[in-house]
Parts: structure tokens; sequence; C-alpha cells
């Protein structure tokens, strides 16, 4: 099995040291699960949660882009230019394959 060693301040080991406790885990144990879980081999963990969020989030857009459209189109352009934005200035959305 492979070692890793890593440096973390005192507060973050401290809150994982509580929640392993909690689990009823040593730190390396609760530790391990954490990067499992992270890194999408937990089938219901951090991964599958995300996406189900996701698909909501989509769901939803979808239906309220499409009723505002209908009722005005020109508030539903302003919108998306306005997601645009927003969405380049966090860095989700490549300026150089963006089109309005």
């Amino acid at each position: 099995m492979a070692r890793i060693t890593i440096r973390i301040d005192d507060d973050l080991y401290a809150r994982l040291s509580v929640q392993a406790r909690n689990a009823g885990l040593g730190a390396a144990t609760y530790c391990r699960d954490i990067l499992e879980r992270f890194e999408g081999t937990d089938p219901s963990g951090y991964h599958a949660r995300f996406d189900e969020l996701h698909a909501t989030v989509i769901q939803a857009f979808a239906i309220l882009a499409t009723s505002v459209g209908e009722r005005s189109p020109d508030i539903l352009q302003k919108g998306l230019g306005e997601a645009r934005r927003l969405l380049r200035e966090r860095g989700l959305l490549d300026p150089e394959r963006d089109r309005p």
C-alpha cells in the first residue's frame, strides 16, 4: 500500500479529528474514506450528490427559461447575458468559446 504525508493546519486537523472520532474511526481511516468519496469511488457519495443537484438545477433552469422566453424573450436574453458574465468571472465559462 502506498503512503503519503501531508501537512495541514491545526484547525483543520482538529476538525478532522472530531469528525473521525464521531464516526468511530481513526484520523487516517477517516481521511481515506473522504478521499474515496471525493474521487467518485463511493456510488452514493460526493459526486453522486452533486450530480443529482446539478440535474435538478438544470431542469429548474430549463423550465424557468422556457417560461420567461415565451412571455418576454428580451428579458430572457438579458438574463442569459448576465449569467454568462457571472460564469466567466468565476472561471466557469471559456471566454473563447462563449457565444451570446
